[in-house]
């Protein structure tokens, strides 16, 4: 019964991380979003990981972390960059990743 709590939590998560992304222009609540998404996911293999009693959920939520925070930094100096070559973090208005 348990289980099922969890499963219910995490797929409202990803339900809220997938409607931000659809809906919000800005980018810094897009990377939130998505950030959201795979701890939406994360709860999820920490969840069965438990529930099965093997600890291998538990290993990929580790290395999902790992992954998470390096495109953070990554994603993040990029939006820097972005914001300072158009003075804007507004998906709509930049349309491409020219000059």
């Amino acid at each position: 019964m348990l289980l099922q709590y969890y499963m219910v939590l995490s797929a409202l998560l990803f339900t809220i991380g997938v409607i931000g992304v659809l809906i919000r222009r800005n980018a810094i609540i897009i990377f939130m979003c998505i950030e959201i998404m795979l701890n939406a996911v994360n709860l999820l293999f920490v969840a069965f990981s438990r529930e099965l009693g093997d600890p291998s959920g538990q290993v990929i939520v580790f290395f999902v972390m790992t992954v998470a925070a390096a495109e953070v930094a990554i994603g993040l100096a990029i939006i820097v960059s972005v914001f300072n070559n158009h003075a804007t973090v507004n998906v709509d208005e930049i349309r491409s990743m020219k000059g």
